[in-house]
């Protein structure tokens, strides 16, 4: 009997291609939205920013400064050796995000802007593509939206996920998978454009409704930073849950569209 796992096609091109293109798209833009971020390591709601009195905010103290701190709501954690404070050219520098990880690397709010827009253009036009395909083709209806037999086992495909289970024999999405891809897809990067968009003067000329509607710029500012650290943490899950259920087998599926099914093994 062969133990060569039978192949199934898993991801069609235009899929793919969408894939691989967010990956390069959305770090792009975290490190050039962190390096906007720098210029106001602070986040607040409403029209304005209360300098004084941040909703939340990234520093550092002492004239040469030695110690950085992240403020929330009043209550200041210390953060040296990531946050507030990072060294830039031998230098200790008060910085909210340190260098390696913004776009470009030095402070460069003009710069930061010219490649977050860039690629912020890209990813909307690859979403419209992804979606215009999605529901063209029925894509998107069945990775997305779950059924309502698969609903009937959420709670069993939690306790799979909590213990590290993770049944064999399946080519397709689980249920958990297609609630998150779901959330994320047609709810928190849709909200996140808007956001982007509400916080741009050229188009509040053209909708002025649209900061209103969140509030104010301050707080689509806010939305847009914390909806961005949300999907930080669903990459780190998703390259968690890639590393967990077989790396070069998921990698496979994602660069050629070919992944392999391996049934469970039956006890004798």
């Amino acid at each position: 009997m062969s133990n060569v796992a039978p192949l199934v096609f898993r991801h069609p091109l235009p899929i793919r291609l969408a894939h691989w293109l967010n990956v390069v798209a959305l770090t792009i833009l975290l490190m050039s939205g962190l390096q906007i971020f720098n210029a106001h390591p602070a986040l607040d709601i409403g029209a304005t920013s209360n300098f004084e009195h941040p909703l939340a905010a990234i520093g550092a103290t002492g004239e040469t400064p030695d110690r950085g701190y992240v403020e929330v709501l009043g209550h200041r954690f210390g953060a040296t050796g990531l946050l507030g404070v990072s060294r830039f050219g031998g230098q200790p520098t008060e910085r909210g995000f340190p260098a390696w990880i913004t776009l470009p690397a030095e402070q460069d709010l003009a710069t930061g802007r010219r490649w977050h827009f860039l690629f912020a253009w890209i990813f909307f036009a690859n979403g419209l593509v992804y979606l215009a395909y999605g529901l063209s083709s029925g894509q998107l209806r069945r990775r997305l939206v779950p059924g309502v037999s698969e609903l009937g086992h959420i709670g069993a495909s939690i306790r799979q996920h909590l213990t590290l289970h993770f049944p064999k024999g399946e080519a397709r999405y689980n249920v958990l998978q297609k609630l998150t891809y779901l959330v994320v897809v047609l709810g928190l990067l849709p909200l996140q454009i808007l956001a982007g968009l509400a916080m741009s003067p050229g188009f509040d000329a053209f909708a002025p409704w649209l900061p209103e509607a969140f509030g104010g710029r301050q707080s689509a500012r806010t939305v847009h930073f914390v909806i961005a650290a949300l999907l930080v943490l669903f990459v780190f899950v998703h390259v968690a849950m890639v590393l967990l259920t077989g790396p070069i087998n998921q990698l496979r599926g994602m660069i050629t569209g070919w992944f392999a099914v391996r049934a469970e093994r039956e006890e004798t």
